[in-house]
């Protein structure tokens, strides 16, 4: 990332729109930025499967720890690795000494979001040198992904190689993929992937997440667990201020009724729900799978607890109170960037993607020196320690069609083996930032890209495989500093759910069973709908399949055991 490539996004949309938004889907693919999760599965028939049968971990690939570079700070508690150094271009390390493309052509199919630039252009060109394979992008509109992406998968005319978000994953998509595409079991598990060192230093909880049908079937984009939704705040104006971090819900809505002075158009915040959930402990939203957990003796669904009812009640306060910028109650701040009002000082906290910490950071870098964005640790409720619970290791997939020759799936290995480079190689720049003095210059050890390689440097080969989570930001590593502590501080308090790294198609008749949840959330926070409304769809969603759905993942546990905590 880079300071003329600053994105931003807005501030509580649900999971699909938050995540095939242009801005935060071009943060996350450009920078090795960590992606919230999102709905994914493997299927095998309509009656639902999981990545984590028995034999399952014979399928992985051996992990290999990558020692080309040492980041200046190492992972801990499932946190990204960062990077703080100022880059230097002639210190850059070789992590794939010889070409293993063997000069043949590729066709990828993946999301795009801008306009694609022409075929021929010089970043393209120069990664195929490098590589050794003539690869030819299909780039497809992201925003309309899905559509694409039925018909394609319907057709008899499939790419070498189709990228699938797991947000992409509805409907016949999982089944598609078991169907359609090749298991890259033979060429990667166990010390097979030694072949391509880069791919065997991703982290193997990522690879599981790329078994569909009992085969390894995917190239993964891995992220850290980490809750990633930060409470962002100013702490400029809290320094200011003399606001205090809060630490517990108490404390918060105190503080939020001090800062609130809608005569003088300041509130306190937006939408916090995001934050209401980890402060309560509630079971993660975003992947289905990670919903449901073990909890004395008895298999519980998020949205049966009381921890969910109370962090839905005490956002409601903070909007009943008017301590939550207008803009947020009227729905506005998921389709309007909050930006320049949070830059304004309208409101002095938000909770959202962890790349917004340096995205917003590096915006206002030139307009307000004085500005200052940081990130709250999450709090306990109650101002004891917080429980998280883990996102998913990945969730972005590149696969290779089931009609490849093997000469086909090399080439596409060698292409992998070259964007999951890590940050620090000769092949990391070329893959996320393109050709020097072409796409992008280097002065004081920032590297900054040009209107060209802003152009074309952009969600192509990254999508393909990415190395493991990193976080690298020379422009201001304060700012990578304090994402990575952060990660690992929340991380200690991080645990992984049952479900955890499995790749879980719920039965077809269950796909919307929990659909309408978030909208009630939404309206319960805003007083459109109460509390009593809340428990009612709970009931209803037991008595409509719920407690089947229960049974089905409870047997889904016995067969395969829970993940490992």
């Amino acid at each position: 990332m880079t300071p003329n490539s600053a994105t931003s996004a807005s501030s509580a949309p649900s999971r699909r729109s938050f995540l095939a938004s242009t801005a935060v889907a071009a943060a996350a693919v450009a920078g090795g930025m960590p992606l919230l999760a999102a709905c994914g599965g493997s299927d095998s028939g309509s009656g639902g499967g999981t990545s984590a049968g028995k034999g399952a971990k014979k399928l992985l690939p051996a992990y290999v720890a990558t020692n080309v570079v040492t980041p200046d700070i190492a992972a801990k508690n499932g946190s990204a690795v960062g990077f703080t150094s100022k880059l230097d271009i002639a210190s850059l390390k070789t992590s794939v000494p010889k070409k293993l493309g063997k000069g043949g052509k590729v066709s990828i199919m993946s999301p795009f979001w801008g306009s694609p630039p022409k075929g021929d252009n010089a970043y393209y060109k120069a990664m195929n040198d490098l590589i050794g394979v003539d690869v030819q992008w299909r780039n497809q509109d992201g925003n309309t992904y899905d559509q694409k992406l039925g018909a394609v998968l319907a057709s008899s005319d499939i790419p070498d190689v189709v990228v699938i978000p797991g947000w992409n994953m509805g409907g016949k998509i999982p089944s598609a993929i078991i169907g359609k595409f090749a298991d890259l079991g033979p060429y990667l598990s166990g010390d097979k992937v030694k072949d391509y060192p880069n791919l065997a230093g991703i982290p193997s909880d990522a690879w599981q997440r790329c078994i569909f049908g009992g085969k390894l079937r995917g190239l993964p984009m891995p992220s850290s667990y980490v809750a990633n939704i930060v409470p962002l705040y100013r702490k400029d104006i809290f320094d200011k201020e003399g606001y205090q971090v809060p630490t517990s819900a108490d404390e918060f809505m105190a503080l939020a009724k001090e800062i609130t002075n809608a005569k003088a158009k300041r509130w306190a915040c937006m939408d916090m729900k995001w934050t209401a959930f980890n402060a309560w402990g509630v079971l993660s939203g975003s992947e289905k799978a990670l919903g449901w957990n073990m909890v004395d003796g008895k298999l519980i669904y998020r949205v049966e607890t009381q921890e969910y009812l109370e962090a839905l009640e005490w956002t409601r306060k903070l909007f009943a109170a008017g301590y939550v910028h207008p803009d947020a109650k009227l729905g506005k701040s998921q389709s309007t960037d909050p930006g320049p009002k949070f830059a304004a000082g309208e409101f002095l906290i938000y909770n959202q993607d962890i790349s917004q910490w340096w995205s917003r950071t590096a915006e206002q870098a030139t307009q307000n020196p004085d500005y200052k964005i940081w990130g709250m640790d999450i709090f306990g409720h109650d101002g004891g320690s917080p429980t998280l619970w883990a996102g998913e290791p990945a969730n972005i997939f590149a696969f290779v069609s089931k009609k490849a020759s093997e000469s086909v799936i090399r080439d596409v290995l060698a292409v992998a083996n070259v964007t999951a480079a890590p940050y620090g190689t000769k092949e990391y720049m070329l893959t996320n930032y393109g050709v020097e003095g072409t796409h992008y210059t280097v002065k004081n050890g920032v590297p900054t890209k040009t209107d060209q390689g802003n152009n074309e440097v952009s969600n192509a080969y990254v999508m393909v495989a990415s190395p493991t989570a990193t976080i690298a930001h020379p422009d201001f590593p304060e700012v990578a500093k304090a994402q990575v502590e952060w990660q690992q501080r929340m991380g200690a308090f991080t645990k992984k759910s049952s479900f955890y790294g499995m790749q879980i198609t719920e039965p077809s008749r269950y796909t919307n069973l929990s659909n309408d949840f978030e909208q009630l959330e939404d309206d319960v926070v805003r007083g459109r709908k109460k509390i009593s409304d809340m428990q009612q769809a709970v009931s209803d969603w037991k008595s409509k399949g719920g407690d089947k759905l229960r049974d089905w993942y409870k047997k889904l546990l016995d067969e395969n055991g829970p993940a490992a905590s």
